[in-house]
C-alpha cells in the first residue's frame, strides 16, 4: 500500500472514531427513534449519504456533485431531525430554517461555480485512488456533522426553553454574517465576470475592508447558530461549541485562507498595488 493510501486509511479510521464520539455525546438528553438515539441516527445518516454518493462518483471518476451532496445533506438531515422529533419548539423551527436557507444558498452557488469551471482540480490526484477518494467523502461527512452540530443538538434535545435574548442576539449575528457572505460572494462573482478585470485581484466593496469577507460572514453566522442554542445546553451537549471553532480553524488554518493567500501571492506578489492591499487590509475581520 502506498504511503498516501495508508495515511488516508488512518485518516478514515480517525474520522469515524471522531464521528462516533460526537454521536454519543450529542445524544445526551435527546429524543429516540425506535429506541435508538435520534441524534446518533442523524450522524449515521450524514455519513451514509456521503458513502452512497461516493459510489457513482468513484465509478464515473467525477467530483462534480461532491459539494452539492454536502449542501443537500445539511438540508435533508435538518428536515429529518424536525420531522422525527416528537417535540418541536420555536428554537428548533428557527434553527432549521436558518440552516436550510444557508445550505440552499451554498448549494446553488456551488452548482453555478462547478458548471462554470467544469471541474475541481483538487480531486485530480485523489480520484483514481479508492481509499483517498472515499476518505474525502468521509471527511465531508464529518464537516457536515460538526458544522451543523449546535443546530442538530438544539433540535434533538428534550430540554425546551422559550426563545429569549440569546435567540435574538444569535439571529442578528446570523443575519449579519449571511448578508456579509452573500454580498461578498456576489461582488467577487461580478468582478470576475467582467473581462476588464481579467488578471486582476478584487479590492473593492467589502473586499476593500477584508481580504476574505465571505469567510468572516461564514464564521459569524455559525457563531450565531451556537448563541441561539446556548440556553438549552447542558452536560455533554456543550460539545457543540466546537462547531464555530471548527469552522474558524478550517477556514483560517486549513483549506480556506491559507490556500487562497498562497495562490494570490503566486499571481500578484511583487506588484505595488497588491502589496499595498495586503499591507493595509485585514486578512479576515473587516476594518470598518
Amino acid at each position: 500500500m502506498k504511503k498516501t493510501d495508508r495515511n488516508s486509511l488512518i485518516s478514515f479510521i480517525v474520522v469515524i472514531l471522531i464521528g462516533s464520539g460526537i454521536a454519543l455525546a450529542g445524544s445526551q438528553s435527546g429524543s429516540s427513534f425506535f429506541g435508538i438515539p435520534l441524534f446518533a441516527s442523524l450522524v449515521g445518516l450524514i455519513f451514509l449519504i456521503q458513502w452512497l454518493a461516493f459510489i457513482p462518483a468513484y465509478l464515473f471518476q467525477t467530483e462534480k456533485f461532491y459539494d452539492v451532496t454536502g449542501s443537500f445533506t445539511f438540508i435533508f438531515v435538518t428536515i429529518i431531525a424536525v420531522v422525527l422529533n416528537p417535540i418541536v419548539d420555536g428554537r428548533s423551527i428557527l434553527l432549521s430554517i436558518l440552516v436550510v436557507i444557508w445550505a440552499l444558498r451554498l448549494g446553488s452557488f456551488l452548482v453555478l461555480r462547478v458548471h462554470k469551471e467544469g471541474k475541481d482540480s483538487r480531486f485530480d490526484v485523489i480520484k483514481p485512488s479508492f481509499i483517498r477518494f472515499l476518505n474525502a467523502w468521509t471527511i465531508q461527512a464529518l464537516w457536515v456533522t460538526i458544522t451543523s452540530l449546535a443546530a442538530l443538538i438544539a433540535i434533538n434535545t428534550t430540554t425546551r426553553k422559550e426563545l429569549g435574548v440569546f435567540a435574538l442576539i444569535g439571529f442578528i449575528m446570523w443575519i449579519l454574517g449571511f448578508v456579509f457572505e452573500v454580498v461578498a460572494d456576489t461582488q467577487k462573482s461580478r468582478f470576475r465576470s467582467n473581462p476588464k478585470n481579467k488578471g486582476k485581484f478584487i479590492n473593492s466593496g467589502l473586499w476593500a475592508h477584508s481580504r476574505h469577507p465571505n469567510y468572516f460572514g461564514e464564521i459569524m453566522l455559525w457563531i450565531g447558530i451556537v448563541v441561539i442554542a446556548l440556553p438549552i445546553l447542558e452536560g455533554w451537549l456543550w460539545v457543540c461549541l466546537i462547531s464555530p471553532i471548527f469552522v474558524t480553524l478550517l477556514l483560517t488554518r486549513v483549506s480556506g485562507i491559507p490556500m487562497l493567500e498562497k495562490a494570490s501571492d503566486k499571481k500578484w506578489s511583487g506588484q505595488v498595488d497588491y502589496e499595498a492591499y495586503k499591507e493595509n487590509t485585514p486578512v479576515l475581520i473587516p476594518r470598518l
